[in-house]
């Protein structure tokens, strides 16, 4: 027979609002949701904590910092896979696009970095067929038009391996979030530790690489994307033609675009924008490109990323609540958007049927608690 979780006492967050209640959970779904208090033996007092949806993860690093914790250290790929999955469980994330890159350029700026992503893709899955995730996982390929192996690497993949993003990416020196060649300077020698020469010398290689990839590249990453059947994003726009081009491919989703007219463009051709919560939280962009806040105010910002630290999600919702005087609007931007701009649409909201992915939380003064986080009803933190 099964078993019901009732939490109780909870502050709901509703996509139209937030409003005391019940929720039980049958199954792995959300079977019924309830006004007021369940009497019911068992239930699970939340104690007037707010309860939303789990969060939904489209952009993270976070694996790829566990991967390799160090410069030039790799870390046992299964080890990392599993400490990702259980600290994202406890920032309240229950569905995350793991970013893993493919395509590289091997140099003296490169670290020994080479293709990794088919490995751990395998990895993943392997730990996901023997439930061993707490959390649910899919893939985001992000692509770098600006390299040699590209096209060799997304070759590898197909569509039964849960590809749900893939993003063009062009890192080549002297535009987009590297329009300023000096902070990608202290960018590259901080990580690397070149010499000036080594580092003009790569600048130099990168710019010829992509003259002769570029065009080529491109179009094979809308190529597999559509191979996939997944959603293709475009990553830091930073002038209209470049938006323009982003939509010609057929981007639905923009990752961190670094300019106002850029926003703005994304806004005009229905392009969901995807700005970093570490940005709203720390008050600016580490790279010197605008400010979520900024974006916020103006109506452009759609979704939120945890990007580089995970627990920044729920606390970057609460602040755009707080910013446009509605909670379950900012909130929407970790879970409802998100969910529909990949595709998912069995979960991303406190809905009758949809997955028991939710997050019980209570905020004191600045900082936000997590009490307790379910999984397809499932607690896992």
């Amino acid at each position: 027979m099964t078993q019901d979780t009732i939490l109780t006492n909870a502050r709901l967050i509703l996509t139209d609002g937030d409003r005391a209640g019940t929720v039980c959970v049958r199954d792995g779904q959300i079977a019924e949701i309830d006004d007021g208090i369940s009497r019911a033996a068992g239930a699970l007092d939340c104690e007037g904590d707010f309860l939303c949806p789990g969060l939904i993860e489209v952009h993270t690093d976070n694996l790829e910092r566990h991967l390799s914790p160090r410069p030039k250290v790799n870390w046992p790929h299964r080890a990392a896979i599993l400490a990702h999955d259980r600290e994202l469980a406890g920032t309240g994330i229950t569905t995350v696009f793991d970013a893993i890159r493919v395509g590289f350029v091997v140099d003296e700026a490169s670290s020994g970095v080479g293709k990794y992503a088919r490995t751990v893709a395998d990895e993943i899955a392997a730990l996901r067929k023997v439930q061993a995730l707490k959390i649910s996982h899919h893939l985001h390929l992000r692509a770098e038009v600006c390299s040699t192996s590209l096209l060799e690497e997304l070759a590898e993949f197909g569509p039964q391996d849960r590809v749900g993003i893939v993003s063009l990416m062009d890192h080549t020196p002297g535009q987009r979030q590297f329009t300023d060649l000096s902070k990608y300077e202290d960018y590259s020698r901080g990580k690397s530790g070149m010499s000036k020469d080594s580092f003009r010398r790569h600048v130099d290689r990168l710019h010829a690489l992509r003259a002769r990839v570029g065009t080529h590249h491109e179009a094979g990453v809308v190529a597999a994307a559509a191979r996939y059947g997944a959603t293709l994003a475009s990553h830091d726009d930073t002038t209209e033609e470049q938006v323009h081009v982003s939509k010609a491919h057929g981007v639905t989703l923009a990752e961190f675009p670094t300019t106002v007219a850029a926003a703005n463009t994304c806004h005009d051709l229905g392009i969901a924008t995807i700005m970093g919560a570490p940005n709203l939280v720390r008050g600016g962009s580490h790279s010197g490109n605008v400010a979520a806040r900024d974006l916020a105010a103006l109506d452009r910002l759609d979704i939120l990323s945890s990007d580089y630290v995970p627990a920044s999600l729920l606390i970057g919702a609460i602040q755009l609540g707080q910013l446009w005087g509605n909670l379950a609007k900012g909130i929407a931007t970790v879970t409802a958007t998100p969910a529909q701009s990949v595709r998912l649409a069995d979960r991303g909201k406190i809905a009758v049927g949809h997955r028991a992915d939710l997050v019980q939380f209570r905020v004191v003064d600045d900082a936000v608690m997590i009490r307790a986080v379910w999984s397809g009803g499932r607690r896992v933190a």
